[in-house]
């Protein structure tokens, strides 16, 4: 609750600050929220920049560290060589575009490597997902 009149406290502020900006016989209320519009949209895009990591180091370095992702248990461990396994059992018409697309290639780069149609690469990539979802059903949630 406190939140709501810190809130309202700026946007008064603001109001009064800008007083001169308003237009007389015109929709005060339609003024006010605009202020709280771009208040919000303000501090909403320096949230985004204050959360973006810039390094300033030469070829990236602290980007291009290995995070460590913690303790592996032994079941994570089987359950990824189980759909390794999977994925390897396709056929190289739908392992390999779905292979790129793992390793983070766009749709397009892959037809394009492939000599493919983008709807193919898509439709492949999506029917690919589905045989592997009827494949792994014992891991889905």
């Amino acid at each position: 609750m406190k939140l709501h009149w810190i809130w309202y406290r700026t946007l008064i502020l603001k109001a009064i600050t800008y007083k001169d900006k308003f237009v007389d016989f015109t929709n005060l209320k339609a003024w006010v929220f605009t202020i709280m519009k771009n208040t919000f949209i303000n501090n909403y895009r320096r949230n985004v920049k204050e959360n973006t990591i810039i390094d300033g180091t030469k070829d990236l370095y602290y980007l291009n560290q290995p995070h460590d992702k913690g303790y592996i248990s032994p079941e994570s461990n089987y359950a990824e060589g189980e759909i390794e396994k999977a994925i390897d059992s396709l056929d190289d018409e739908f392992r390999i575009p779905f292979r790129m697309h793992l390793e983070g290639f766009k749709y397009k780069e892959i037809a394009d490597e492939l000599g493919l149609k983008i709807g193919t690469v898509r439709a492949g990539i999506f029917f690919t997902r589905q045989k592997l979802m009827l494949k792994l059903k014992d891991y889905s949630r």
